[in-house]
This record gives C-alpha cells, structure tokens and sequence, in this order.
C-alpha cells in the first residue's frame, strides 16, 4: 500500500539520532543548551565533532532511506514526495521525543540526495549562499526553503524532486520561522558579534 511509505518516513524521521547520542555520551539531553533543539550542530557543541558528524549521517540516511525505498517501490510520483516530507516532518516533530526535535535541513538533504545528487548540491549552494549574505543562520534557512522548488525549476528539474523541494521546503521555512530573532551567539556567524559585544 503505497500510503504506508509516507507513514514510514515519519517513523524513521522521528529517531532523535541527537538526543540518544548526546544522552549516550554526556548523560545530558541536547535540547537543554545552546540553540534548543536536537541537532548536528547541538550535538558537537556538546559531544564533540566526531559525534556530531555521526548525528549527521544518521539524521541524513533518516531522509535517504524511505524516499529510496519509496522510489524502488515504483509508487506514484507525489507519495514518493509525500514520504520524503514526511521524514522531514518526523524530524522537527518526532513522536518518539515529546514532538521536540531538530530543524529538518539534513534530513532534508538526505531525502533530496536520494531524490537527485545534482539537485542536493544546488539546495546546498543555495543555503550557503544565503548564510553568507545575510549572516544569520533561521533567516537564511527560510529564505532557501522558500526557493528551493524556484531555485530547481529554474535549472529544468520539475519531477519528484520539485514536488519533495516544494513541500519539504516549506517545512523547513515553518521550523526555522520559530528562531527568525534568535541570536546564535553560539554560531561561527555570530562569534564576530559576541566577541565585540564582551569587550
């Protein structure tokens, strides 16, 4: 039954990778410093880089595993993206942590790489093109969610991969919208900043 594979990207999608990881190592729950939430980035923060780099891969394959599955299965064009999204939204509202979770970008990354490697690296350029100009992380990430789908239109790429950018992109807008004033202080962005202002 092809609706099952959205189910299952939602299940996968809401294995808090970062907060069993940080738990494991430190004995701390990662949501409980820095930014808030379950991620990559709250995870080297508080376990290291090696172990943030693991929550990485891990919190990518939750998004690469079901829209691959999905797209072997031959099912329709739009569940596949229904599935990938679903990962998505597993992540940032995970049922097996209270519906408190990371931010979706890389499981957004690893849905879009099962998807089309060409369109992963254009999200990708996109977002870091973003951060650079306007140096505050949430910002930049809701203005690459909101263009992604664009951004892959633009370049020819109107099949699975535009539906899945179109939806999850507006997830991850949601999601970071909740940070649109925050002040990452804990950020390479804004280390300039906090070093000026402890002066």
């Amino acid at each position: 039954m092809p609706i099952l594979f959205p189910i299952l990207g939602y299940i996968l999608g809401s294995l808090p990778f970062s907060i069993w990881v940080t738990r494991y190592v430190k004995g701390v729950d990662v949501r409980d410093a820095g930014s808030g939430h379950a991620t990559t980035t709250n995870t080297i923060r508080q376990a290291g880089f090696g172990w943030g780099l693991l929550v990485l891969i891990l919190d990518m394959a939750k998004g690469f595993l079901p829209t691959y599955l999905a797209l072997q299965n031959g099912i329709p064009s739009f569940i596949v993206a229904l599935t990938a999204t679903f990962a998505v939204v597993g992540h940032c509202w995970p049922i097996f942590a209270q519906f408190r979770g990371g931010m979706g970008l890389a499981t957004f990354g690893g849905a879009i790489l099962a998807l089309s490697p060409f369109a992963f690296l254009a999200c990708l350029a996109l977002l870091i093109l973003f951060v650079l100009i306007i140096r505050h992380s949430a910002r930049a990430s809701v203005a690459a969610g909101l263009l992604a789908a664009p951004t892959l239109w633009i370049l020819n790429i109107r099949d699975t991969t535009f539906i899945f950018a179109l939806l999850g992109g507006i997830v991850i807008a949601v999601r970071f919208l909740i940070d649109w004033n925050r002040e990452y202080r804990e950020l390479w962005l804004d280390r300039e900043n906090a070093k000026k202002e402890s002066e």
